[in-house]
């Protein structure tokens, strides 16, 4: 695993340099929908990622957002790559997004990396290895209640019409010391992962935004769950994540909210 690892590394600093070179720079700007916008900048990133992966690992499947796929139709190894998350933030110049690298053996992640080159944070982890951020050993908050917890989620830029998420995020933020909504769900996991944040959810995400951080959020000592508390796989239509003191609290809330909102 430990090449894995170094390969995954490398590829995250070099792609990272490519959006830190270019993200103060003017976009050109293409859409996948009304509002789900791709850049210049994501297709060369991403490129150089998948280029580097399938140079080094030629029978891995490669599971990339801006449409690249690696050369084996069936891996027990599959890469999941975001090469740049947070793409909105991005093309705004807001200082927000990072580059995700995941792997899965038979759906169960074993690497993560993920980098944010504007803060030069690099968080990393192997399962079973603990997880790091710049090389030191990270570890999930201590907060025990919901009522003094920093929690986070994040919106669809696509039938945002659709997405009920509007009423889970007014509840938390009552219950809560308040909500975050920076628009990176990488970096969001990697928050609760170092303990900035006790809790993440969101419906919707695809499993290259989530492949690294939910095993940074694991091998930290955190818990990642569906909003029901059943098992999550990347790609999953909903997810929890949290230091674990709280998730109970947040997926009893969860509930709640649900429950009402069939109502309305």
């Amino acid at each position: 695993m430990e090449k894995f690892l170094k390969v995954a590394l490398e590829a995250a600093h070099e792609a990272g340099a490519v959006l830190l070179a270019e993200h103060s720079r003017p976009q050109k700007i293409s859409y996948k929908g009304d509002v789900d916008l791709v850049t210049e900048t994501d297709k060369r990133s991403e490129a150089l990622i998948v280029g580097r992966l399938r140079r080094e690992f030629p029978e891995h499947r490669i599971v990339a957002e801006e449409g690249s796929s690696g050369a084996a139709a069936a891996s027990r190894y599959e890469w999941h790559v975001d090469p740049l998350d947070g793409t909105t933030n991005f093309a705004h110049g807001y200082p927000c997004f990072a580059v995700s690298i995941g792997l899965l053996l038979d759906g169960e992640p074993i690497v993560g990396v993920v980098f944010n080159p504007v803060s030069d944070e690099l968080f990393s982890t192997m399962r079973g290895a603990g997880a790091f951020l710049n090389g030191k050993p990270i570890h999930v908050s201590t907060i025990e209640k919901l009522s003094t917890s920093l929690v986070a989620t994040g919106f669809p830029t696509h039938k945002r019409g659709d997405n009920g998420n509007i009423h889970y995020y007014w509840q938390y933020t009552l219950r809560s010391h308040g909500v975050r909504r920076d628009g990176s769900a990488a970096l969001d996991l990697c928050s609760v992962a170092c303990g900035r944040f006790e809790a993440f959810w969101e419906f919707g995400l695809k499993s290259w935004d989530t492949a690294a951080g939910i095993l940074l959020v694991q091998e930290a000592g955190g818990k990642v769950t569906d909003l029901s508390g059943g098992a999550y796989r990347a790609g999953g239509p909903d997810i929890l994540v949290s230091n674990g003191r709280i998730h109970d609290e947040m997926r009893t809330t969860a509930a709640e909210i649900a429950a009402k909102t069939l109502k309305l």
